[in-house]
């Protein structure tokens, strides 16, 4: 995690910033930690909410954060917000990443950023709309996927 976000850090200031699938919030605590300016924070499982609430509390980041009890497609297929920054943590095996990339890239900006976290078996593509596959990496039995918008930096 301290990896991925080092080599986000100079996106990170003033970021809006989207983490499903948040468990204990950690990716979106670190984000608000090195300048983010909010994040929204969803998990469909109480506890992981409960852990959530207390985390960003004793962070100091409640003012700063919307933790939502929620499925994540609902939550995107709901929101009219738009992130900067999109962390995903799915469960795996499960077809989540698959369904989720296609609508979570409709509700990113131009300059978007979304990291996945997936098992190796997990085929993800190449391209989800204007976002292109840029970089993955391994770290032991995860991989590390991140996607930014092919187009963005033709402007």
């Amino acid at each position: 995690k301290e990896a991925i976000c080092s080599s986000l850090q100079f996106d990170f200031p003033e970021a809006n910033v989207l983490d499903l699938f948040a468990g204990s919030g950690q990716m979106a605590i670190e984000a608000l930690s090195r300048g983010a300016r909010r994040a929204t924070l969803s998990d469909a499982d109480q506890r992981a909410i409960t852990c959530i609430r207390e985390n960003v509390k004793n962070c100091g980041f409640a003012d700063q954060a919307t933790v939502l009890k929620s499925d994540s497609v609902s939550f995107l297929q709901r929101t009219s917000e738009h992130f900067d920054i999109a962390f995903l943590d799915p469960p795996y095996r499960h077809g989540i990443l698959e369904q989720i990339l296609p609508v979570l890239a409709e509700k990113m900006q131009k300059n978007g950023i979304i990291v996945c976290e997936h098992e190796p078996e997990c085929k993800i593509p190449e391209r989800i709309l204007h976002f292109d596959l840029q970089k993955q990496k391994k770290y032991g039995k995860i991989i590390i996927s991140i996607y930014r918008n092919a187009d963005a930096d033709a402007d």
